[in-house]
Formats: structure tokens, C-alpha cells, sequence
């Protein structure tokens, strides 16, 4: 029996795992939620730095596809100018960055090597995609907490990865959901 637990904590220590990161408290709460459940072994660690010991976490998160819309203005039409679409291309790979640069120092203020990417196209399919290239051992994601009415029309990004990753997915539900349900 002590074989299982020796090799379940060595598992665990060596584990990669992918974390889908946008701009919703649901995300870094699962980040969070990795850091403090998954990898604290290694914070208790003498040798947290040695390779062979390290976890991994991927944080990748999903720019959506930058729409062009053509505006009908009477009988005329208006196309963005190019230095307009330039301009919410580049608010938005700078809100990446921050977003991802929080989620790097969160995991850096835990010691769990992590590296970051970012994507674009549609958020579902792309984070099962990037999962499977990156080969990880465990796909996390935070929850939003769509009611069924909004999750019905919208969609929810969790739910889609649930039926179409291959990897093995755990969803990290809001904290105060949490709450409500032990009440």
C-alpha cells in the first residue's frame, strides 16, 4: 500500500497540466484552485527546483476571432478603417498579456514552472486542440456559472471541452456556488 501512495505522489509531482485563463474570476479561481490542490506538495519540498520533480502547468488562453463588420449607413456602406481595426487588435493582445502575466506570477509565488500561449479562433476548439498537442495530463477550467437558460443559448466553453477533450478535464466551480451548496 505504501508503493501506491509513493507513486501517486510522485505522479502527481511530475504531472502536466493545461489551464484555460481568460478575463473571468472563474478562471483564476481554478488557477488558484490547481496551485493550492495539485502542486503544494512541491512548495513543502527541499529539491522544488530540481527538473525531475516539477509539475507543469500550460496556461493558454483563446483570443476570440477580431470580427471586420461592414456597417450599412443609409445607402452606403462603412468599413472600419485599418488603423481602427489595428488599434482593437492591439488592445486586445495587451489585454492578453496582463492577463496572462498574472496568471505567470500567481504560479511563480507557488515555485510551479509554467509556461503561457496564446491562440485564436474559437476559445472550444481550441483549447481541446491545444490540449492534445501539449499532451497534458489533466485539462483545468473555471466555471462561469451560466444558469441553464444562458448555458442553453450561449454555450458554455467548459461544457464543450467536457464532451470533445481528450484529456481527462476537472471544472473548477465559483467559489460562492461552493458556498450556496453546503448551506
Amino acid at each position: 500500500m505504501e508503493e501506491l501512495g509513493g507513486g501517486a505522489e510522485e505522479k502527481r509531482m511530475k504531472m502536466k497540466v493545461m489551464v484555460a485563463i481568460d478575463d473571468s474570476d472563474g478562471s483564476l479561481y481554478a488557477l488558484k484552485w490547481v496551485l493550492e490542490n495539485l502542486f503544494n506538495v512541491m512548495t513543502s519540498m527541499e529539491d522544488a527546483t530540481s527538473s525531475e520533480n516539477e509539475g507543469m502547468v500550460f496556461l493558454v488562453h483563446v483570443e476570440p476571432t477580431f470580427q471586420n463588420y461592414v456597417h450599412a449607413i443609409g445607402p452606403a456602406a462603412f468599413y472600419p478603417a485599418s488603423v481602427v481595426v489595428d488599434s482593437v487588435k492591439k488592445a486586445q493582445q495587451e489585454k492578453s498579456v496582463a492577463i496572462l502575466s498574472k496568471a505567470l506570477q500567481m504560479c511563480k509565488d507557488k515555485l510551479v514552472k509554467a509556461e503561457s500561449v496564446i491562440l485564436n479562433r474559437d476559445p472550444r476548439e481550441m483549447i481541446c486542440q491545444a490540449a492534445e498537442q501539449m499532451q497534458v495530463d489533466l485539462l483545468i477550467m473555471g466555471s462561469r456559472g451560466l444558469g441553464t437558460i444562458k448555458r442553453a443559448f450561449l454555450g458554455s466553453v467548459s461544457d464543450y471541452c467536457a464532451h470533445h477533450a481528450k484529456a481527462p478535464i476537472l471544472i473548477v466551480k465559483p467559489q460562492e456556488e461552493q458556498h450556496k451548496s453546503h448551506s
